[in-house]
């Protein structure tokens, strides 16, 4: 079994996770490309003691990138979105 904080990589800061955090009480995560939602959703839910109600994933798919000749691609990563219930703040994340 791996550990909480080996599943949760990092917290997605963007203008549109921003937006979806304050209107629909959801985040955004980079998650490990190997787990699940069950997974992600009780890492979630014990590393920052909230109450989740739902849990979407996708992987991303890395784009190719050149620099002169040399055709280079970026990481593929796996990224979850998880809905919190009503009244759950993680307070971390309030301020960013």
């Amino acid at each position: 079994m791996r550990e909480m904080y080996d599943i949760i990589k990092k917290y997605i800061v963007t203008e549109k996770s921003a937006t979806v955090k304050d209107e629909y009480n959801k985040y955004i995560f980079e998650v490990d490309r190997r787990a699940n939602k069950i997974e992600i959703g009780n890492a979630v839910e014990k590393l920052f003691k909230v109450k989740i109600v739902d849990v979407h994933i996708m992987n991303v798919v890395g784009k190719k990138k050149r620099v002169g000749k040399i055709l280079g691609k970026k990481r593929d990563w796996k990224k979850a979105i998880i809905t919190l219930a009503p009244g759950n703040v993680i307070e971390i994340f309030s301020g960013v």
